[in-house]
């Protein structure tokens, strides 16, 4: 029977590099990366966590709108938790296939094959694709920095140069919203330069009310004040006027009268509401106050001059 030798010493020990050492190698790679990323996404998590609990402004803490901060309209909370899911789960796929890449790169270093090609491709790759989608890129970066700064979310009145309304949905590429006429705006997040919005934290309500300059200004004033805080001590605004009310006083001399500024600070969303309401019961009270609302009176002259 012929004698079968098989001779496993091979040169600069190539049975033991490939059977053992570089599997070996591999797995202990292919370990840490999992590990790597394990403990970076339970991290993500745990700020993720934190992000959806949320917290009131240090300034206004204290203060009666602080205990309503926190949920001030129907919503605010999956709003938060919405923006920290959106944030965790991008996060996330960042971690992974970053250490994806690292991992793969790594491999095949051990196998053998040369990386420097592979990393010179993907860095030309990567400064082709800067160039040529460069808007896409901009996009991109400037909503993930929208979302991570809570610069506004959906269901928020905003103000964002071109067009204005409330937000409907926020993408990392484009912000839809819907104004007051109901046209839907589609707005590309990196061309968006600033952004106003009308409905986070908290909102004033300024009302400027011309009186006829026979009024004694001393009494509207006072009337104002009164008005005001009757509705802010009422039980139907309790939580939605969340500070006492403030006449400001004469804020200027109009051609038809004084014009007199009073505000109140409101929940988010609600400065309009309690505007319509405040003037109906300034209209009401000048009316039994006697106080003048002065008005354009038109006067039409016919044909025969009458």
């Amino acid at each position: 029977m012929p004698h079968l030798d098989v001779n496993w010493n091979l040169p600069d020990g190539t049975a033991y590099t490939w059977f053992v050492a570089t599997p070996g190698s591999i797995l202990l790679i292919i370990v840490a990366g999992l590990a790597f990323r394990w403990f970076a996404c339970r991290a993500i998590d745990r700020l993720v966590q934190r992000a959806v609990v949320g917290s009131v402004p240090g300034v206004i803490a204290n203060s009666r709108a602080g205990e309503f901060l926190a949920d001030l309209r129907p919503g605010s909370q999956e709003r938060r938790r919405q923006r920290a899911e959106t944030m965790g789960s991008l996060l996330t796929s960042i971690t992974t296939g970053v250490t994806l890449v690292i991992v793969i790169v790594m491999v095949l270093a051990k196998l053998g094959q040369p990386v420097a090609p592979i990393i010179a491709s993907a860095g030309i790759l990567g400064v082709a694709f800067g160039f040529g989608a460069q808007n896409l890129v901009k996009d991109f970066l400037s909503g993930i920095f929208m979302i991570l700064e809570d610069q506004y979310g959906v269901g928020d009145v905003v103000d964002l140069g071109e067009a204005g309304g409330t937000v409907e949905a926020v993408g990392l590429r484009v912000t839809r919203l819907r104004d007051v006429d109901g046209t839907v705006w589609y707005v590309r997040n990196g061309e968006i330069v600033r952004v106003g919005n009308q409905s986070q934290n908290w909102a004033r309500t300024v009302l400027d009310i011309t009186v006829g300059y026979e009024a004694d200004l001393d009494i509207v004033q006072r009337v104002l004040q009164e008005e005001a805080t009757a509705m802010y001590q009422d039980e139907q605004f309790a939580g939605i006027i969340i500070e006492p009310p403030e006449v400001w006083g004469v804020e200027r001399l109009d051609k038809d009268g004084a014009v007199v500024r009073v505000v109140l600070k409101t929940a988010p969303l609600q400065q309009w509401s309690v505007a319509r309401a405040m003037r109906q019961r300034i209209k009401a009270r000048f009316d039994r106050s006697g106080i003048r609302i002065p008005t354009t009176i038109q006067t039409i002259v016919d044909e025969e001059g009458t």
